[in-house]
């Protein structure tokens, strides 16, 4: 590997600080979730505790990554093509918090389409492939030692592991955005409920692309950029990125019933996170009434009541009543 002090331990030294910056993010984003939602379920919060903890691990083992890369073999030039065991663990451990987060956000899409397997089977298993890619990947990587011998056998496997990671990307949110505007043409609703569904397609579009996009510059600096970390150093915050992602999915629901106070309520817990105080089969209404005085004194109340399954993604049902009353003569 030729060296180039900018984009080899420059590069490693420039991830590191990103990586550390995000994940001071989660650590905020984890203490905002633990106060804004002391009562969502158990399975939520045990989610939520492993991904601070795997971040956690995450950011030691790439600080301790730098400092044998700058600090203990300071000024030995031959140590940038060796892999230290932390830094190919690194790999692994963001593998597992990107197939947490892609879990997370298939549960999404199975409560969408209401518990239909066939749209979540096909990303399971391309995300359970992407997490056995890693796993060889940082198995071969403590095996070999060194960047240019891993290259030289196993390149292959870290790109098809990426490219899977951005692939699963992808499909998860043509999967969400598809769903959710099923949601928004089904669920006849106020203006201000469709600018509140609208914006989660566009949030939803946003996390998965920035992580999808990430993924794929740090493929194409490995396919094209064999004699630098450049790709090791976007690398670093990749896992970062996927849990910003599921925290800050989990705590936009309160953004959300904000917005959906302010006019017709449409409640979503299906599509974000159910808390432990919902019971399974139970509805919400949400009504609006409007009445309508009339020259001749007849009163005409129009009553519509949407019915919206509190574990479900579509309305279990829609009725309209339509009650003229007239009034008793004095």
């Amino acid at each position: 590997m030729t060296l180039l002090v900018g984009t080899t331990f420059g590069a490693l030294l420039l991830g590191g600080l990103c990586a550390a910056a995000l994940s001071g993010v989660v650590v905020v984003q984890t203490f905002l979730y633990i106060k804004l939602f002391p009562r969502d379920s158990a399975t939520f919060k045990a989610m939520v505790g492993a991904v601070w903890m795997l971040d956690t691990m995450h950011s030691l083992l790439i600080y301790t990554s730098v400092w044998i890369y700058l600090i203990t073999n300071y000024g030995n030039e031959r140590m940038i093509d060796t892999i230290p065991i932390p830094l190919a663990l690194t790999g692994l451990i963001s593998a597992i918090l990107t197939f947490i987060v892609h879990c997370f956000f298939l549960y999404r899409i199975h409560k969408l389409s209401h518990q239909q397997w066939q749209f979540t089977a096909l990303i399971l298993v391309l995300a359970l492939f992407r997490l056995c890619c890693a796993t060889v990947t940082t198995a071969e990587m403590i095996h070999m030692k060194t960047f240019t011998a891993f290259k030289a056998r196993f390149q292959w496997v870290l790109t098809l592991g990426l490219a899977m990671s951005s692939l699963v990307d992808i499909l998860v949110t043509w999967f969400l955005t598809h769903l959710l505007q099923t949601l928004q043409r089904e669920i006849d609703v106020s203006t201000s409920s469709d600018r509140v569904i609208t914006s989660v397609i566009l949030y939803t579009f946003e996390t998965n692309l920035l992580t999808s996009v990430t993924t794929i510059l740090s493929m194409i600096c490995w396919l094209t950029m064999p004699d630098n970390l450049i790709f090791l150093g976007l690398h670093f915050f990749i896992g970062k990125l996927y849990a910003n992602s599921l925290l800050a999915t989990l705590n936009a629901r309160k953004q959300l019933r904000h917005q959906t106070q302010r006019g017709t309520s449409v409640d979503l817990p299906s599509m974000i996170s159910p808390s432990s105080s919902t019971r399974r089969g139970r509805t919400r209404k949400f009504s609006s009434r409007d009445e309508i005085p009339t020259s001749t004194k007849l009163e005409i109340t129009v009553s519509r009541t949407v019915e919206v399954g509190v574990d479900e993604a579509l309305p279990s049902q829609s009725v309209k009543h339509v009650f003229i009353v007239q009034p008793q003569p004095k």
